[in-house]
């Protein structure tokens, strides 16, 4: 009834999601502080798996991960294929909260740093980046609690291959389909649970960074 297998698949995949798109996604967010001409469509391709059909990113990305694929071997249908599509469709649930936590820095504090002899690197890895502690964390509990359940990207890249690419929300939906409605509801309610959590966290973050700005204010 209980599917464990495909729930620890399911945090295994999260976990490997943040672990490969949590640098990037900061690097990424930082980078796009800065005012560009290109900067406007460059947040907007980043922007694209909040709009896009999962079944167009799924294909797109089952063309990419089959066959050969760019590392020279099918990628689809595999457990790495799977944490590849989670990271692309994880993109704006990284960069985005990042992003704005990076921007809502006074420059002032950045000035500062400068006028003070620190290198951009020394500024961002000493100030900056402790500052934005929030909206990272923020970033990393929204796409840890959004792999859990992603469905169609995952469905089409990576099937339901039980102990490699059979994550709880492909069993919930195996589940119904053989009328197993018992084990079905069971992880949806520890999905749910869990996604609540997430939420109910990351809003505390913001909220109480937001009430302690205006304090200090």
């Amino acid at each position: 009834m209980f599917d464990i297998e495909a729930l620890l698949l399911s945090f295994k995949l999260a976990l490997w999601t943040l672990v490969v798109l949590l640098p990037i996604g900061t690097w990424v967010a930082y980078s796009l502080t800065a005012t560009g001409k290109w900067k406007s469509w460059l947040e907007a391709v980043l922007a694209l798996p909040l709009v896009l059909p999962p079944t167009v990113l799924g294909y797109y990305l089952l063309l990419g991960l089959g066959g050969m694929s760019f590392l020279g071997f099918p990628l689809a249908f595999s457990f790495i294929g799977i944490v590849i599509a989670s990271c692309i469709v994880n993109i704006p649930f990284i960069i985005q909260p990042i992003q704005r936590a990076f921007e809502s820095i006074d420059p002032e504090i950045k000035e500062a740093a400068q006028i003070s002899g620190l290198s951009q690197w020394q500024s961002f890895r000493l100030i900056e980046l402790p500052l934005a502690w929030r909206g990272i964390t923020s970033a990393a509990v929204l796409t840890f609690a959004h792999t859990l359940g992603e469905f169609g990207v995952i469905l089409m890249v990576g099937g339901a291959i039980p102990g490699e690419t059979k994550t709880a929300s492909i069993a919930i939906y195996d589940k119904v389909q053989g009328f197993d409605h018992s084990g079905a509801s069971v992880l949806s309610l520890l999905l749910l649970s869990i996604s609540l959590a997430a939420i109910a966290l990351s809003y505390g973050v913001f909220g109480r960074g937001r009430t302690q700005f205006a304090r200090a204010n």
